[in-house]
């Protein structure tokens, strides 16, 4: 029905060609202007800014909103998507890490799906599947460690935003792949676990697992723990939050544990990447703490990326 981008006008021109959308948004005023213009042949309504995100999110035609902006700008668009009744596959964390206690209860008052679309997310809400709710006992929330697991801070002390944009395992967009690199990133998951799954942030625990085979567990009340594993492929969470409760066949690599050998589990480390400390004492605060803390962060994130300030 529709798609929106940043400021990416020959993607979003490509993807216009090939997938025939009735409207599509650019945030960017001037690219949505660049846009309108190479695509007048194709009668695709172009919007800009986040009236046009909200205009996007309440589509008449459109059965589930993709909601996979970065940072708190996927707040709006996503409430409005749930007051149309749309169900929300959420691929953006912040929103409910500022806006929890809003999107949850609406949710649940309009009927709607929140489907998660983070690895961790999926697969916690895999194993939950078929299950009470009330015999949940714990969440054990997985991370990679990022691309700096085991420096101490004098290591990091010279950190360029080059290095710290190599992650070992996943190919995201620079916000997440800095907040992975801080493990502020598993952080806000924690907080996002905690409105999704309606879980206490003490029974929410982190443990940093370098081959990303493991996407989280679920631990209850009689000491049994499911897993979800597979290879850190995106397709996979995705594909299961568009067509849940189906399971449709995905062509791509498999897991094999021979050529594995060995599935590692540590603590993490949270007196060198304070980040994820800082984040868990934000959630246990809660109230405007969580918002805070994000604003911080995705300014900080801004910063770094730019080279002025340094990684610790």
């Amino acid at each position: 029905c529709g798609i929106a981008a940043g400021s990416n006008i020959e993607k979003t021109e490509e993807q216009i060609r090939e997938f025939s959308p009735e409207a599509a948004v650019m945030f960017d005023a001037a690219a949505a202007e660049s846009l309108k213009a190479k695509t007048a042949d194709t009668g695709c309504r172009i919007y800009t800014g986040m009236d046009g995100l909200i205009e996007l999110a309440v589509m008449q035609g459109a059965d589930i909103v993709v909601g996979a902006m970065v940072g708190m700008i996927g707040i709006r668009p996503t409430i409005a998507a749930i007051k149309a009744g749309k169900d929300i596959a959420l691929a953006n964390k912040e929103t409910l890490v500022c806006a929890g206690h809003i999107i949850m209860p609406l949710a649940k008052e309009k009927h709607v799906n929140i489907f998660p679309v983070d690895s961790e997310h999926s697969a916690i809400f895999q194993c939950l599947h078929g299950e009470d709710r009330g015999q949940l006992e714990k969440i054990l929330l997985t991370a990679s460690g990022g691309p700096f697991r085991g420096k101490s801070r004098k290591e990091l002390e010279g950190i360029t935003c080059k290095e710290a944009l190599k992650h070992p395992n996943w190919n995201m967009g620079p916000k997440v792949t800095i907040d992975s690199s801080t493990l502020v990133n598993k952080g806000l998951e924690i907080m996002e676990a905690h409105w999704l799954f309606d879980t206490q942030i003490d029974d929410i625990e982190v443990i940093v697992h370098p081959q990303s085979i493991v996407h989280s567990m679920v631990q209850y009340c009689d000491g049994a723990i499911k897993a979800q594993l597979g290879t850190p492929d995106m397709h996979i969470p995705i594909q299961y939050a568009l067509f849940y409760p189906e399971r449709k066949i995905l062509e791509g690599k498999r897991v094999n544990f021979f050529d594995l050998a060995d599935l590692t589990f540590e603590k993490p480390d949270m007196d060198t990447f304070r980040g994820l400390a800082l984040a868990t004492e934000a959630a246990k605060k809660g109230g405007s703490m969580p918002t805070v803390f994000n604003a911080a962060n995705e300014a900080a994130v801004r910063l770094f990326l730019k080279s002025e300030i340094s990684f610790l």
